[in-house]
């Protein structure tokens, strides 16, 4: 089976590629095609998220292990796993910069005599420059500026003497 993917850079611009890879490709492999698809070197760390059609982010795989009991690495990984269960993922490239994809499976069909695996399908759009900037909103909580007066002393209760 081939799993056609197509991949949104998170961007203003329209930069999608869509990318055709085998079932037993690892997470690795899939790494290894977007980087090449979208013209990065490919050193830098990268996740890939599970999500749900909200594009909510879920389970991850790491391209490195994380040192967590129970770390999902891209190379132990193989697509077939994952897919078809689920349809959508968000995929991080660079962590200092946090190119942000939403990966999306689109079809799968027979693999074609001929065709080499993973293929570059369709390329549109040029990748910018530098990384979209990314603004992270959290939920509100007691460090909101809600709990801060204008002279920015907080409004919360003075500690009671028995938590000294």
């Amino acid at each position: 089976m081939i799993y056609h993917f197509r991949l949104i850079l998170d961007t203003k611009e329209d930069v999608f590629r869509d990318i055709a890879l085998e079932e037993n490709a690892t997470f690795e492999d899939f790494h290894n095609a977007i980087t090449q698809a979208f013209g990065f070197g490919g050193s830098e760390m990268a996740v890939f998220y599970e999500s749900d059609d909200e594009w909510q982010q879920g389970d991850s795989i790491s391209l490195f292990d994380m040192g967590e009991d129970d770390t999902r690495r891209m190379s132990d990984t193989m697509l077939h796993d994952i897919f078809p269960h689920i349809s959508k993922m968000l995929y991080v490239y660079d962590f200092l910069n946090l190119w942000t994809f939403f990966v999306e499976l689109i079809e799968t069909d027979e693999p074609k005599p001929g065709n080499t695996y993973p293929l570059l399908l369709f390329s549109h759009g040029d990748v910018p420059e530098e990384a979209p900037e990314k603004t992270f909103k959290a939920e509100k909580d007691e460090w909101s500026e809600d709990n801060f007066d204008d002279n920015g002393t907080d409004n919360f209760d003075e500690p009671s003497e028995d938590w000294y």
